[in-house]
């Protein structure tokens, strides 16, 4: 990842939906980088860049079903971000299965979509359950946007 998207996901951290639509943004820069990649007439290193993006994906993706895995035994509110995330894996799922079958980088576009196969279930199940337990505990969703006010943020908080 670059230092921008690293500083966007550190910016991120303490909002677990800005944490999430950053990950969108990560993820969808690679899928970018992808299909730029597709659209150039192939040259000699094309499956060498391939390999290096769709593994980049996929390791974004892992890391990113680890947050969602975190956000779902804690409880923590992603109702808001979690449309916009299954839209976009079924979009990630497509563009993966956009260049031609190759043995440099099978393995890891298969890889990929498994990460974001376990995305799109975590994350379809969070809409459920986070719905059902948001209404069953309304005093949980007060804390959570109390969390995301700024003036509660790790940051802004001065010493004692």
């Amino acid at each position: 990842m670059s230092q921008k998207e690293i500083e966007s996901l550190r910016d991120a951290a303490y909002i677990p939906n800005d944490r999430v639509l950053a990950f969108i943004k990560i993820l969808d820069t690679r899928e970018q980088e992808i299909e730029e990649l597709l659209a150039k007439p192939r040259r000699p290193g094309f499956n060498q860049d391939m390999h290096d993006l769709l593994d980049q994906f996929e390791a974004i993706a892992d890391e990113f079903n680890d947050n969602l895995d975190e956000y779902q035994g804690k409880h923590r509110d992603v109702r808001k971000s979690l449309p916009k995330l299954i839209s976009a894996t079924e979009r990630w799922s497509i563009m993966l299965r956009a260049p031609a079958d190759d043995q440099a980088y099978n393995v890891v576009r298969k890889m990929a979509l498994d990460s974001l196969k376990d995305m799109r279930e975590t994350a379809t199940s969070m809409q459920t359950e986070q719905a059902s337990y948001f209404k069953e505990h309304p005093g949980a969703a007060k804390v959570e946007q109390e969390r995301a006010d700024p003036e509660h943020s790790p940051v802004n908080e001065t010493p004692h």
